[in-house]
């Protein structure tokens, strides 16, 4: 599994979000935001969703979270 556990997207804090690479402060409370408005994140893929993560960005996060 790599270097360590992988971050969950349903419980991840603001400033866990804001640590990973490519995700600001802003992006991490867009995560948290659809988080909400959702019910929480169903699989890794539903961060497609999230407005500002395209397909370079999900292909670097997609192995650093969870749900």
């Amino acid at each position: 599994t790599g270097s360590g556990a992988r971050l969950n997207l349903n419980t991840a804090t603001l400033a866990q979000l804001d640590a990973l690479p490519g995700v600001g402060p802003v992006l991490a409370q867009r995560i948290l935001t659809h988080r909400d408005q959702h019910g929480g994140f169903r699989s890794v893929g539903d961060l497609r969703q999230v407005d500002g993560i395209g397909d370079a960005r999900y292909e670097q996060l997609k192995d650093l979270v969870t749900v």
